[in-house]
C-alpha cells in the first residue's frame, strides 16, 4: 500500500507520519467516480455521434435505388388466354 500512495506521490496529511488508507481512498473514490461520470457522459456523446452518421448513410441509400423494376411482361397461360378471346 504505501508503495502504491508513493507512486502516486501522496503525501501524509499535517500531523500524521503516513499516509492512511482511509484518506488516499477517499480520494481514489472522488476520482472513479467523476471519471465514471466522464466516461458514460462521453459515451453517450460518441452514440448520439455514430446515430446521426447512420441515419445520415440511411438517407442517402434511400435516395438511390439499389435495384432496378423492370415492367412485368405476360408470358404462360394467362397470356395465351387473353390472345385467343
Amino acid at each position: 500500500f504505501l508503495e502504491t500512495a508513493a507512486y502516486f506521490c501522496m503525501k501524509p496529511k499535517m500531523g500524521e507520519k503516513e499516509v492512511s488508507p482511509h484518506s488516499f481512498f477517499s480520494i481514489w473514490h472522488e476520482f472513479s467516480s467523476d471519471f465514471k461520470e466522464f466516461w458514460k457522459k462521453e459515451n453517450k456523446l460518441i452514440l448520439q455521434e455514430r446515430v446521426k452518421e447512420a441515419e445520415e448513410v440511411c438517407r442517402q441509400k434511400k435516395g438511390k435505388s439499389l435495384y432496378n423494376i423492370r415492367p412485368k411482361h405476360d408470358s404462360g397461360i394467362v397470356s395465351k388466354k387473353r390472345c385467343y378471346t
